[in-house]
C-alpha cells in the first residue's frame, strides 16, 4: 500500500513503500484543476502548463483536507454546463484563501454558493457568442475590450450572487463573467482554454500571473534535471529495462534513463516487421552514440507468420500485443534479473485513468499488457507527470534525434493495422513505400509541423486501371491526413491539391500495385483518426 505526503505548493512528494522513502524533489509552484465533469479537464491542464506553470487535476469530489495538503496557488473549476446535472463542491473551499477561477459549471457553483442563482435550459450547444470584456478586471487586463468566446448555454447565472461584480457581458448575456476581486473569486461562463475564444490564453496567463502571482518555473530543463537526479537516487547501482518501441514516449524515456543511468539501461526494440520504411534503422542509428545498452530483435517473420491469413482488426491487435510480449519475454530472459521496468505512461494515461497522483515511480501489481515471467521489482515512469507536447520538448532538451521526437503517431501493431484485410509481405512492402512517398511530399510541402497525423491505409478495394497503356486490376489507396488539439477529436486536413497531385503520382508509378488513390475526408466523430 503506497501512502502519500505532499508539502505546501513545492510539489515535493515523498513516497513510501515498505519502509523505503523515495523522494521526488521536483520544486515548483501548484495549481489544482478540480474536474467537474467534461471534455475539457486535459486541455485546460495542458494550457496552463504552456504557461510554465505546474499543475495536476484531480476529481471535484477531492477531500478539502488533501486540498490543504496540497496547498495549491490557485484553483480551477472546470466542468460542461449540463442540463439537469448538478455537482457540489465543499463549501468550505471558498474560505481556504486561494484564489479560484470557475470556468462553465465552476462559475455556477460558485454563484449558487453565494446566493446566485442558475438558470437551466435544454440547449447544451456550443456555439460562439461576442462578449464584451470590462478591462478594468485583473483577468482581462490587456485584453480588447470585446471578442469571440467560446460556450455552452445548458446554464446561465441569472442572478448575481452577493459581493460580486459583472465584469464581462453580451447583447443575449447578462452576465458571462463575474467577480470578488477581495476574496479573488472569479467566474467565467466561457471556455478560455479553447482556441475558438479570443484572448483565452491570455485571461488564463493573467489569473495565474497576476492573480495567484505564479513565476513560471514549471520548464523542461528543470524537469529533465530534477529527473536525473531522481531516477540515479532510486536505481543506485541496479539494472534497468526498457522496450523501446521507437514512438516518442519510449525514445525519450530511453534517453532521460541514458543521461542518468547508463549502461545500466538496456533497451529492448522488438521490430515486428510492420514499421514504416526504414524505421527501425532510424531508432537504431539515432540510439547508436547514446550510453545504452540497446537490443535489436528483428522478429518480422515471426509476427507475419502468426499473423498469416488474419483479416479481423481486433483480432490482429490481440495476436501482435500477445507475441510482442513473448518476444520482449525471451529476450528479457537472457538478461537475467533486472531491478526496474520503465514505462512510457504519460500524464493523459493518469487523468484517464480517474487517477491524479504525480508520481515517479510505483510498485509492481497487475501491470496490463506487461510480460508475466519478467523479473523485476518496481517500475519506473519518468514522464508520468508530461503531456505529449511536453515530452516532445523535453526530447529537445535531452539532445534526442528530432526525427524521434516529431515522429508521427503510430500504433503499436503499426502497418499491420493499416493494410485492411489479411497481411502479406507483399502488402507490406506496397504500403511502406506509399506511406514513405506520402510523409516525403508532406515534409518537401512544409506541412509536416501543420498536419497532427498522416498516414496511408492499404485497401482491401481493388479496381480497374490503366497503367502504361496496359489494364490493371490494382489496389486502392486511401490517404488520411487531420489536424487536431488533442486527438479527441480532429478535422480533415486541407492538403493543396497540387501537392495530392504530387503524391498520387509518385504513389502510383514508384509503389506498385496501385491504381487508383483516395482522400479520406472525414472528421473525427463520425470516423475515427486510424480506419482500423
Amino acid at each position: 500500500m503506497l501512502k502519500y505526503s505532499y508539502n505546501a505548493c513545492n510539489i515535493d512528494l515523498i513516497k513510501f513503500k515498505i519502509g523505503k522513502a523515495v523522494i521526488t524533489n521536483m520544486k515548483n509552484q501548484f495549481v489544482l484543476i478540480l474536474d467537474l465533469g467534461g471534455k475539457n479537464n486535459q486541455l485546460i491542464a495542458r494550457r496552463v502548463r504552456e504557461c510554465n506553470v505546474y499543475c495536476e487535476v484531480h476529481p471535484y469530489t477531492l477531500p478539502l483536507e488533501k486540498i490543504k495538503e496540497l496547498d495549491p496557488v490557485g484553483i480551477i473549476l472546470i466542468g460542461d454546463t449540463v442540463f439537469n446535472k448538478v455537482r457540489e463542491v465543499d463549501n468550505r473551499i471558498w474560505s481556504l484563501g486561494i484564489h479560484i477561477l470557475g470556468i462553465s459549471s465552476g462559475m455556477h457553483i460558485m454563484a449558487k454558493a453565494f446566493g446566485g442563482s442558475i438558470n437551466t435550459s435544454e440547449n447544451d450547444e456550443y456555439s460562439e457568442i461576442t462578449s464584451s470584456f470590462d478591462s478594468s478586471s485583473v483577468l482581462f487586463d490587456g485584453v480588447a475590450n470585446s471578442g469571440l468566446v467560446w460556450m455552452c448555454e445548458g446554464s446561465l447565472v441569472d442572478m448575481l450572487p452577493d459581493n460580486f461584480t459583472i465584469i464581462a457581458d453580451a447583447d443575449t448575456m447578462p452576465i458571462v463573467s463575474i467577480e470578488d476581486s477581495i476574496k479573488k473569486l472569479y467566474g467565467v461562463q466561457f471556455h478560455p482554454e479553447i482556441s475558438n475564444t479570443k484572448d483565452g490564453l491570455a485571461m488564463l496567463r493573467n489569473f495565474l500571473y497576476k492573480i495567484c502571482g505564479c513565476v513560471g518555473d514549471w520548464t523542461m530543463e528543470s524537469y529533465a534535471k530534477a529527473s536525473i537526479a531522481n531516477i540515479r537516487k532510486i536505481v543506485g547501482d541496479k539494472k534497468v529495462l526498457l522496450a523501446l518501441s521507437g514512438g516518442v514516449d519510449s525514445s525519450v524515456a530511453a534517453a532521460l534513463l541514458s543521461k542518468a543511468i547508463g549502461e545500466q539501461l538496456t533497451c529492448i526494440f522488438v521490430d515486428h516487421g510492420f514499421m514504416r520504411k526504414n524505421e527501425g534503422d532510424e531508432v537504431e542509428e539515432a540510439f547508436s552514440d547514446w550510453n545504452i545498452n540497446l537490443v535489436r530483435v528483428n522478429a518480422g517473420e515471426r509476427f507475419l507468420n502468426k499473423l498469416s491469413g488474419i483479416s479481423d482488426p481486433e483480432t490482429k491487435r490481440k495476436l501482435i500485443g500477445e507475441e510482442f510480449i513473448r518476444v520482449f519475454e525471451d529476450e528479457a530472459k537472457k538478461i537475467g534479473v533486472v531491478d526496474f521496468l520503465v514505462q512510457g505512461t504519460i500524464y493523459p494515461d493518469v487523468i484517464e485513468s480517474g487517477a491524479g497522483d504525480a508520481a515517479l515511480i510505483k510498485s509492481h501489481h497487475n501491470v496490463g499488457g506487461l510480460p508475466d515471467h519478467v523479473d523485476f521489482k518496481e517500475i519506473i515512469e519518468p514522464l508520468r507527470q508530461l503531456f505529449k507536447d511536453e515530452v516532445r520538448q523535453l526530447g529537445l532538451v535531452l539532445g534526442l534525434d528530432e526525427r524521434l521526437v516529431f515522429r508521427q503517431p503510430f500504433p503499436g501493431p503499426g502497418l499491420a493495422i493499416r493494410i485492411i484485410g489479411d497481411i502479406t509481405f507483399e502488402k507490406l512492402e506496397i504500403l511502406r513505400e506509399a506511406d514513405y512517398i506520402f510523409r516525403d511530399e508532406i515534409a518537401k510541402a512544409s506541412l509536416d509541423k501543420e498536419i497532427h497525423q498522416y498516414f496511408c491505409v492499404l485497401t482491401s478495394m481493388r479496381s480497374v486501371g490503366v497503367t502504361k497503356s496496359q489494364r490493371t486490376y490494382d489496389y486502392t489507396l486511401a490517404l488520411r491526413g487531420v489536424v487536431t488539439n488533442d486527438f479527441m477529436t480532429a478535422d480533415y486536413a486541407r492538403i493543396p491539391y497540387d501537392v495530392l497531385d504530387k503524391i498520387s503520382r509518385r504513389i502510383i508509378s514508384e509503389a506498385g500495385s496501385i491504381n487508383r488513390i483516395v482522400y479520406d475526408i472525414t472528421s473525427k466523430p463520425p470516423a475515427t483518426i486510424e480506419w482500423e
